[in-house]
């Protein structure tokens, strides 16, 4: 049954409801009024949502301006920087969930007739568009925007050169005072971190999959702009309720194949890989591993924004952000450009007149840094459902490597090893029963990545996990390895100093052992006892799926 303020409020039967709305202070002229649910992530911890009571506020005027009534409402949010590294990771991933029902939640018990969402960081925008999905009542994505780059002397830089410039203290490369100049300048204000990461990389992909407005993904957060584009999409929610336009009409298969071609032109996060599995899921649109696969195959990859390159979002923004890019796919037959979003539009108007005005930025489409997307998934005996990397963040030399695999059983095990020296060019470090079951939580690792990184080893030394890494990782970073250790995948089977083999432009990827070998440790091989027994981490972990589903809860 689909609710809306009718439902709520309509009849002499909803008068007990409408006295709660008048103790709220609302008007008759406001009852009479589309409701509609503004979902904000506004905290005080997240640096990415520190601004957001402002933009939702924004969004509110918006909102009036056209016709309706705002009503304000909350959302968790978990910034994966400051999670980073203990157990506080192991809550990200499945806040997305907690996000999605809460969403859910709030406008099926109050009969909102439309949403606004107002995310911005990592896990906050997938939870949102997969309860848009999931509700499928008029919604559109306003994001808080990218914060603007920091400085660490004359360079820009971003939270990635953060982590890295922690392996490069332990290594003695650089001192005490550099590290602290890092640490207070890296990251100048709110926004999310200024990279091609998690939250930047959905914030694009809301606009090319049709459910925000252009600028979406790379308006920065301080910009007057982002809050012209909050009002704006305040007054367009209420044109979509009036059409009765709904997420489905707009989240159908060939939106995520838009999505996907501008994921792999951007270069966006592995994590992506994830969240799109999960909203299609919602949208219940078929997808998967094969699909990323397939597209990245045939669409070039234009931009190395950090920390591929030394560009950020804003230089991204600049060039003519997300309608600039697509707008070369669409030039080279990968966009359908005929589709539907909630700017009333298609596809092909909304990008009209889109260019490209910085090559550092947007390679031209005759000159892209590769002919195949920034996201690849591989297959092989240690990954039977598929394991992925983002291809545009490995340096040439690792696209293709082999090395004795070092195996660890969790993330502290491994970052102690490689802070203290113990990892040598060549190794393949393993890190196991991080997945979504065995973490629970499949937590991020950037804190092994960047030490390698920032002790010159991110060319030389591969990473392989079934948790993941975040997007702010670079290297021949390996993750969402499934099975995952946990459920008994051959992930777990590994030993110290099988060796190890990796193509990533093959897709394939593989340890030097036979089956009756394999067949053999299986037989010795004991599930683990839960390392959570208690609370939602212990519940989530016996209903999460694999992550080649994207680590949903199951159905």
């Amino acid at each position: 049954m689909q609710l809306n303020s009718e439902s709520v409020l309509k009849g002499a039967e909803r008068a007990p409801n409408r006295s709660l709305f008048y103790a709220l202070g609302y008007t008759d002229e406001e009852i009479n009024r589309p409701l509609i649910g503004v979902v904000s992530a506004y905290s005080e911890i997240v640096p990415g949502h520190a601004h957001l009571d402002k933009l939702a506020e924004a969004v509110k005027a918006g909102v009036r301006m056209a016709g309706g009534t705002p009503i304000l409402v909350p959302s968790i949010g978990v910034c994966d920087g400051i999670a980073m590294g203990h157990i506080g990771m192991k809550y990200s991933l499945p806040s997305r969930e907690l996000i999605c029902d809460s969403v859910e939640t709030m406008a099926r018990a109050h009969g909102f007739d439309g949403l606004v969402l107002v995310p911005n960081c990592d896990k906050i925008v997938p939870g949102m568009l997969m309860a848009a999905a999931r509700l499928n009542i008029p919604s559109i994505v306003v994001s808080g925007g990218p914060m603007l780059s920091g400085r660490q002397g004359t360079r820009h830089v971003s939270l990635s050169q953060m982590f890295e410039a922690v392996g490069s203290y332990k290594a003695g490369i650089i001192g005490e005072d550099v590290l602290d100049d890092y640490t207070k300048n890296t990251c100048p204000g709110c926004g999310s971190c200024s990279g091609m990461y998690t939250a930047n990389s959905m914030n694009c992909l809301c606009e090319a999959i049709g459910m925000a407005l252009p600028g979406n993904g790379t308006i920065p957060a301080v910009y007057a702009a982002r809050t012209q584009l909050a009002k704006h999409a305040g007054m367009r929610i209420m044109d979509l309720v009036r059409d009765g336009v709904r997420p489905r009409d707009i989240l159908t298969p060939a939106a995520f194949r838009n999505a996907l071609a501008t994921d792999m032109a951007l270069g966006c996060s592995s994590n992506s890989v994830l969240h799109l599995l999960a909203i299609a899921n919602e949208a219940d649109v078929p997808m998967s591993l094969e699909t990323f696969n397939e597209m990245s195959a045939k669409v070039p990859n234009f931009c190395h924004l950090a920390p591929a390159g030394p560009t950020h979002i804003e230089d991204l923004y600049a060039a003519g952000g997300v309608p600039a890019v697509m707008a070369q796919l669409a030039g080279l037959g990968l966009l359908d450009t005929s589709l539907p979003t909630v700017t009333g539009k298609t596809v092909g108007e909304n990008i009209a007149g889109a260019q490209n005005r910085d090559t550092n930025a947007i390679r031209p489409a005759d000159d892209p840094y590769s002919k195949t997307g920034g996201i690849a998934v591989m297959w092989g005996n240690i990954a039977q459902n598929g394991c992925v990397v983002k291809r545009s963040a490995v340096a040439p030399e690792m696209l293709v490597h082999s090395g004795p695999a070092r195996v660890f059983d969790g993330e502290e095990s491994a970052i102690d090893a490689i802070y203290n020296g113990r990892i040598q060019p060549g190794d393949v470090v393993v890190i196991r029963y991080e997945g979504p079951v065995g973490g629970p939580g499949m937590r991020e690792m950037l804190n092994p990545t960047s030490a390698l990184a920032g002790m010159k080893l991110d060319k030389s030394v591969a990473l392989i996990t079934d948790g993941r890494f975040s997007g702010a990782s670079r290297g021949a970073s390996i993750g969402h390895v499934a099975p995952e250790a946990a459920v008994g995948g051959n992930i777990a089977l590994i030993e110290e100093g099988d060796v190890i083999d990796i193509d990533i432009p093959g897709g394939r990827i593989g340890v030097r052992v036979d089956d009756d070998t394999l067949a053999r440790r299986r037989a010795a091989w004991t599930a683990p006892a839960p390392k959570e027994t208690t609370g939602w981490l212990a519940r989530y972990a016996k209903l999460v799926s694999g992550a080649n589903e994207g680590a949903v809860m199951q159905k």
